[in-house]
């Protein structure tokens, strides 16, 4: 009789690209998300939750790979129905689209201007690599319908709020704001404009977006005829003449100690381009409006070299930036970079109802943040587990189910220890691995006098670690109290570490 084959198990791995997020991940998460939405809140925006599954063609071709414009995401056909195929179907590879076709669908019912909030997973099929996933969360905020660059102004001043509510301090950050037109116009004064240049202007524009990483001398290379790396790649130029090359180098240099400065720096550069005038009159116009508001140099400033979605923003262009020093892989000193970014973009909605609607919005970095906390020491990798209440006698778990009941009604965390009681060194074991505080012990004892045995795991750990036996004796970390005195007991050891729970009785 011939053997049957045996199906082979699944291997138990996530797909590539892709990772789960354990406790203090998803909690950190979540309060970040919910601190960033209350900020938005403040301001006046609206909640929205879209699906996570738009059709492709409402997707359209705004996608994430400009080389590639018609993939980049997870998609799949329905099945036909009938002699009509199925529609093409897309997981959302950001949250500005979506918000698109919502507003082109219910346009009628929503106020104009339309101002929304989304936070969630986005999906994006390309290549992963370190710390690129094909899963990440958007934290967006959008105003649909507002011409004026007031709404630029004002999404620049929530962005900054957002950062300091987060935990990154004013001096930590800035928020760099730019204009589309402003660089449209120098693109058109250095004899760029036309369809026939398209080409060295998207050579152009990623030369001066490698600013930061190539310095003024590589950035003129790749205006030229081309720049060689350390590897000794060689990457085409622009092929521009030293007059044009010239133009672009002069607004590359255009900041200036103050933005007043910087401003009439542009205007003399694009004064002979309509677009260019207009976009610096803007910039003008959103500098204005922030210092009313007291939103200085030190939080936001006027930036020339912010280049952002090269087929995509239409105006202002702004981007979150932390200047302070962290260490990569290999040791070296960096700085953090970018976190955030948004701009105004006109265009997109004209996709659905064929008339132009204004739009203007950002989209914050939850995960690039969170790894930024985690890089300066603001945030702890870890997260406090609860209270574990320890089974000394298995016929008694309604007395013990009685005290985490008791620390829960007082708003503390807490859990009976549920495996298998016969061994209490594994009950300990299993609350410093969960990262508990504090072990709550009743066992016949205890019952019969009417106590409890409070363990202080964290003052324990340390006492294990770095006390002598005089330190032991004056700062004992088991208390034996009056079953009664559970929850102010447990308040006090947690007040007395600065955790969750801690203080008087409510």
């Amino acid at each position: 009789m011939a053997k049957t084959k045996k199906t082979p198990r699944p291997k138990a791995e996530t797909p590539k690209g892709f990772r789960d997020y354990f406790g203090a991940e998803v909690t950190q998460r979540a309060e970040m998300l919910r601190k960033i939405a209350a900020v938005y809140h403040r301001y006046g925006f609206d909640a929205l939750e879209s699906s996570g599954v738009e059709t492709v063609e409402a997707l359209g071709k705004f996608l994430p790979d400009v080389d590639r414009p018609n993939e980049g995401v997870f998609a799949w056909q329905e099945d036909a129905e009938g002699e009509k195929p199925g529609d093409w179907l897309a997981l959302r590879y950001d949250l500005t689209a979506p918000l698109a076709r919502v507003y082109a669908q219910h346009q009628n019912d929503l106020p104009k201007p339309y101002r929304r909030y989304a936070m969630g997973p986005v999906w994006r099929n390309e290549k992963p690599g370190p710390g690129r996933f094909r899963q990440f969360y958007q934290c967006d905020a959008d105003t649909v319908g507002a011409p004026s660059v007031a709404a630029d102004a004002e999404i620049c001043a929530m962005l900054a709020d957002c950062l300091e509510e987060v935990g990154i301090p004013r001096g930590d950050y800035v928020v760099r704001v730019n204009n589309r037109k402003v660089l449209n116009g120098v693109l058109e004064v250095a004899g760029l404009s036309g369809d026939d240049r398209q080409s060295e202007r998207g050579i152009v524009l990623r030369a001066i977006d490698k600013l930061d990483r190539l310095g003024l001398e590589g950035v003129k290379a790749l205006l030229g005829p081309g720049r060689k790396d350390e590897s000794g790649d060689f990457t085409d130029g622009a092929g521009l003449s030293d007059a044009q090359a010239d133009v672009i180098m002069s607004f590359m240099q255009a900041k200036a100690d103050t933005g007043a400065e910087t401003v009439a720096g542009l205007r003399a550069l694009v004064q002979d381009s309509e677009i260019g005038v207009q976009g610096v009159n803007e910039l003008e116009t959103i500098a204005d409006l922030l210092a009313a508001g007291g939103y200085g140099p030190d939080r936001i400033e006027i930036d020339p070299s912010v280049v952002r979605g090269l087929g995509y923003y239409t105006g202002p262009v702004f981007e979150a930036e932390l200047t302070f020093e962290i260490f990569d892989e290999k040791g070296r000193k960096r700085q953090f970079g970018s976190v955030a970014g948004g701009g105004r973009y006109d265009d997109l909605v004209k996709r659905f109802t064929g008339q132009e609607v204004p739009a203007t919005g950002v989209s914050i970095g939850v995960d690039r943040l969170l790894a930024a906390l985690h890089a300066k020491g603001r945030m702890r990798a870890d997260m406090q587990g609860p209270v574990v209440v320890t089974v000394m006698d298995r016929d008694r778990m309604a007395d013990y189910q009685a005290m985490v009941a008791e620390l829960r009604s007082a708003g503390i965390r807490a859990e009976v220890y549920l495996g298998n009681p016969k061994n209490f060194g594994n009950q300990l074991k299993y609350a410093d691995r969960r990262g508990s505080p504090i072990a709550v012990i009743e066992g016949g004892d205890e019952k019969e006098q009417g106590v409890i045995q409070i363990k202080d795991l964290i003052l324990g750990a340390r006492i294990a670690e770095s006390a002598t036996l005089e330190e032991w004796k004056d700062r004992p970390s088991q208390f034996e109290v009056p079953r009664n005195q559970l929850v102010s007991k447990v308040r006090d050891i947690l007040s007395q570490h600065g955790l969750p729970g801690g203080g008087a009785d409510q």
